[in-house]
C-alpha cells in the first residue's frame, strides 16, 4: 500500500503564521480566506491538517503559549539576581514582547480574552484562553509564596494580590502596545509598582 501523502508545507511556520493572524485579528475577525492566505495553504490542506477553524484556534493558541509566552518565565529563576531584578527583567521582557515590530502589538491572550467574554467564542477555546490568561498570575503567586527573598520581605502573606498586581500592569501595557503608546514611557511605570508592592 502506498505511504500517505507528504505535507507540501511546514506545519510549524504555518501554524505561525495563523497565530499572527488571530493575534491581530482575534478569533472572530480572523476569516478563513485571511488564514489560509497567510498560512500559505488552501482550505482542503488547512482541513486536514489542523481540522476546522476552532481547532486551528487551539493549535495556534498552545504554539503562542509554548513559543510565545512561557520564553519569559525563565527570568523569574535567574541565579544570583535580586527579587526586584528578576521580576523588572521578565516584567521588561514581556513588555519588549508586547511592542516588537516582528508580531502584532499588544497580547494575543489578552486580545482574545475580550472576545471570549462576549461569548461568541466556542467553549473549548474559552478554557484555553482563560487557563493561558491564568499562566502568569499563577507563577507569580507561587513565586511570592516560596521565593527566600519574598518570604523574607514578607511578600508572601499578600502573594495573591500582588502577583494580580504585576499580571494588571501588564494587561495594561499590551492595551497601550496596541494604542501605540512608545515603549520607553513606560519603564517608570515597572519601577513605580514594584515600589507600590514593597520591593
Amino acid at each position: 500500500m502506498a505511504g500517505g501523502r507528504k505535507l507540501e508545507f511546514d506545519k510549524q511556520q504555518a501554524l505561525e503564521a495563523a497565530m499572527q493572524v488571530f493575534w491581530q485579528k482575534g478569533y472572530l475577525g480572523a476569516s478563513l480566506s485571511d488564514l489560509t492566505s497567510s498560512m500559505g495553504i488552501n482550505k482542503p490542506s488547512m482541513y486536514s491538517t489542523f481540522g476546522n477553524k476552532e481547532k486551528l484556534f487551539l493549535q495556534a493558541t498552545k504554539h503562542y503559549i509554548e513559543n510565545h509566552g512561557k520564553i519569559h518565565v525563565a527570568c523569574l529563576s535567574l541565579p544570583d539576581t535580586s527579587l526586584r531584578e528578576r521580576l523588572k527583567k521578565f516584567l521588561s521582557s514581556v513588555i519588549s514582547a508586547q511592542f516588537a515590530s516582528s508580531n502584532p502589538k499588544g497580547c494575543y491572550v489578552m486580545l482574545c480574552m475580550t472576545e471570549a467574554a462576549s461569548g461568541d467564542m466556542p467553549e473549548q477555546a474559552r478554557e484555553l484562553i482563560a487557563e493561558a490568561a491564568g499562566l502568569f498570575p499563577t507563577l507569580l503567586e507561587k513565586l511570592f509564596k516560596q521565593d527566600p527573598e519574598a518570604i523574607s520581605s514578607g511578600l508572601d502573606k499578600n502573594a495573591k494580590s500582588n502577583a494580580l498586581t504585576l499580571a494588571t500592569l501588564l494587561n495594561g501595557t499590551a492595551a497601550l502596545a496596541r494604542a501605540d503608546y512608545c515603549q520607553a514611557d513606560l519603564q517608570p511605570v515597572i519601577d513605580n509598582t514594584l515600589n507600590g508592592i514593597g520591593l
